[in-house]
């Protein structure tokens, strides 16, 4: 009984086997690039204050008499409600063991989009004035990267069928036919720039007109990888 088994799962195993070598077909893999470079139309900025203090309700009422005029600051500037928001806030409890006392330590921070790039130069030179003492950084976007991402996809594949066909090209009787795998790896660069304090930007110049802002480009870039029947 147990050879009679034994038989018949030697048989299935070679009968599955002979199936995938059928299904085995000739194939390429090849890797296809796209790149679309856009000007940013966004700038996301990360305003921050922070207060140390021995008292907490002190420096946390700190933090919010000037978190209240940040915020009417950008009511102020007419940024849309939905463009701004809380995105950070804490109260911290740190321990000095050399002079053996507590201290605490209050942070907030605001994220505000604005959509008219035009105008960063003017909010970023007096939002100063609010009290903020902290900028977490600030990211340049397109209004319009869905659209970009999909040129970038698209010209990534064009690029791998256009290799593909270049090293089959000279096979003779073997042609290109129906991608059967696809795998995708892009990522995009965001330009983030230095901002300059207040104090070394009104010192630059007085008269001139004031060009503190190099939003560079965004450089969206898509890598995949496609495998081709051969035919």
């Amino acid at each position: 009984m147990r050879k009679i088994i034994l038989v018949l799962t030697l048989i299935t195993t070679m009968s599955v086997m002979s199936q995938e070598a059928q299904k085995q077909v000739p194939q390429i893999s090849i890797s296809g690039e796209g790149k679309v470079k856009i000007t940013p139309d966004i700038a996301v900025i990360q305003l921050g204050v922070q207060n140390n203090g021995k008292d907490a309700k002190e420096v946390k009422t700190l933090n919010d008499v000037t978190i209240d005029k940040v915020i009417k600051y950008i009511k102020k500037f007419g940024i849309p409600t939905a463009d701004y928001q809380t995105t950070q806030m804490s109260l911290y409890k740190n321990y000095d063991y050399d002079k053996k006392k507590y201290s605490y330590q209050a942070n907030q921070t605001i994220c505000v989009t604005l959509k008219d790039i035009s105008k960063y130069d003017a909010f970023m030179m007096d939002v100063m004035d609010t009290g903020i003492n902290v900028i977490n950084g600030v990211e340049f976007k397109s209004s319009k990267m869905e659209t970009y991402e999909t040129e970038a996809r698209k010209k990534a594949i064009l690029n791998a069928k256009k290799k593909a066909d270049d090293y089959v090209s000279v096979l003779p009787g073997q042609k290109v036919g129906k991608a059967i795998l696809i795998s995708d790896n892009s990522y995009t660069n965001y330009p983030r720039p230095v901002y300059m304090a207040k104090g070394m930007m009104a010192e630059a110049s007085a008269d001139m007109p004031r060009e503190t802002l190099a939003v560079g480009e965004i450089e969206i870039i898509c890598n995949v990888s496609v495998s081709f029947v051969l035919e």
